[in-house]
C-alpha cells in the first residue's frame, strides 16, 4: 500500500481509504468488523464515516454506521496508527438530526461530541464539513444560479467552531466535502487571514462518468496543498458493468434504492459499456481500471471505496496495484472526450 500526506500534516494515509455507508443498512456490525479487519490488514489506514450514515439516511438506522465503527476501534491497541475521519450534516430538512442540521457553533459542537461518543474515541482525526450551508452546486446540480442571501450560516462561523473543537483536542484536522471552487477558495482565505485551522482535504465525487472536479478544482487540489478524497469512484458500482443492459442484481443499490438515480442514464449505461469493454480489450477488471484510474490522479489524496461483500472488498483492495499503462489512459482520455461527464 502507498501512502500520501494528508494536506499540510504530518499524517500519512493510505492511497485506499474505506468507506463505511452501507454499515447499518446493508452490512450488519459482524460485517462492518470482517471488513475493517481485512483492509487493515492489506494496509489501509484511512477510515471515513459520517454522522449521518447509513445511507439512505433514516431516523431508525441514524449513527449505526459510527457505533460500528467505535466498537471495533475499541478493540484495536494503537488507534494512534489509524486516520479516522468523519463528518458533520449541512444544512438539510433531516429533522431527526438536531430538528434540521444547520452548520453554526452549538451545532457542529452537539454533532461533533455525538460522533466521539458513537466512535468511542477522544478525537477525530479528520471532521469534514459534509456540505455547504449556502444554496449552490453540489450533488449533481449544474447550472449555477445566484439566490443571494439565502439564510445560510457563514463559512467564517462554520470554521471558527471548527477551531474551538481542534483547541479542544477533539478534532486534529479539518476537511470539506461537497464543495465548490469558490467555497474551497473561502475557506483558505478566512484560514490564512484570520489563523484559524486550514482545511486538508475536499471529499468531492470522482469517476471516469464524472471528472467535474477536474474543471475548476483539481488545480486548486494541487497548488492549495488540500487533496481530493474521491468518492463513489464506481459511480455507485456502475462501473463495474454489473448494471448494464437493464440487470438488476439482487441485494445491489441500485437494485434496492430507487433514490440514487445520478449513474442509471441512457447516457450513462452507454458510455459505461464502452468503458467496460475496454477493460476487457485489456484483460482488466471493469471495476478495477476505473478504481486504479483514480487512484493515481495527481490530484487525489485518498480514493474512498466501499464494498457490502468481502469479494467485492478483495478486488477494490487489489486496484491499489495496478498501474495503468500509457496507452491505455489514452484511450480512457478518447471515449471522456467523445461523451464528458454523463454523470455529473
Amino acid at each position: 500500500m502507498h501512502y500520501r500526506p494528508l494536506g499540510t500534516t504530518s499524517l500519512q494515509v493510505s492511497k485506499i481509504c474505506l468507506g463505511t455507508m452501507t454499515w447499518g443498512e446493508q452490512n450488519t456490525e459482524a460485517e462492518a468488523h470482517e471488513q475493517l479487519d481485512r483492509a487493515i490488514a492489506a494496509g489501509v489506514n484511512f477510515i471515513d464515516a459520517a454522522e449521518m450514515y447509513p445511507v439512505p439516511p433514516k431516523p431508525e438506522t441514524q449513527g449505526l454506521t459510527e457505533q460500528y465503527l467505535g466498537s471495533w476501534l475499541k478493540q484495536q491497541p494503537r488507534r494512534e496508527d489509524l486516520v479516522i475521519a468523519s463528518k458533520v450534516v449541512g444544512r438539510s430538512d433531516m429533522k431527526h438530526l438536531r430538528g434540521g442540521p444547520r452548520l453554526n457553533a452549538a451545532q457542529i459542537k452537539e454533532a461533533c461530541e455525538a460522533s466521539l461518543k458513537r466512535l468511542q474515541t477522544d478525537y477525530i482525526d479528520l471532521y469534514q464539513i459534509h456540505w455547504p450551508e449556502r444554496k449552490t452546486n453540489y450533488f449533481g446540480r449544474l447550472g449555477y444560479e445566484h439566490q443571494g442571501d439565502d439564510g445560510a450560516i457563514s463559512i467564517e462561523e462554520t470554521l471558527k467552531a471548527c477551531e474551538d473543537l481542534v483547541k479542544e483536542g477533539k478534532v486534529r484536522y479539518l476537511g470539506i466535502s461537497n464543495e465548490t471552487p469558490w467555497g474551497m477558495h473561502e475557506y483558505l482565505r478566512l484560514s490564512e487571514q484570520q489563523n484559524l485551522p486550514r482545511i486538508q482535504s475536499i471529499q468531492n465525487p470522482y469517476n471516469l462518468l464524472n471528472r467535474t472536479f477536474e474543471v475548476g478544482l483539481a488545480e486548486m487540489a494541487i497548488r492549495e496543498n488540500a487533496g481530493l478524497l474521491a468518492y463513489s469512484p464506481l459511480g455507485f458500482g456502475v462501473l463495474s458493468g454489473k448494471y448494464l443492459n437493464q440487470a438488476q442484481p439482487e441485494g445491489a443499490r441500485l437494485t434496492l434504492y430507487q433514490r440514487f438515480q445520478r449513474y442509471t442514464s441512457a447516457l450513462a449505461e452507454e458510455t459505461t459499456a464502452r468503458y467496460v469493454q475496454l477493460a476487457k480489450d485489456w484483460n482488466l477488471d471493469p471495476a478495477q481500471m476505473a478504481l486504479a484510474f483514480v487512484n493515481d490522479r495527481p490530484f487525489v489524496t485518498s480514493n474512498i471505496i466501499g464494498a457490502t461483500r468481502m469479494d467485492q472488498l478483495e478486488s477494490n483492495l487489489a486496484s491499489a496495484e495496478l498501474q495503468l499503462p500509457q496507452e491505455l489512459l489514452e484511450a480512457i482520455e478518447a471515449i471522456h472526450l467523445q461523451q464528458p461527464n454523463p454523470c455529473p
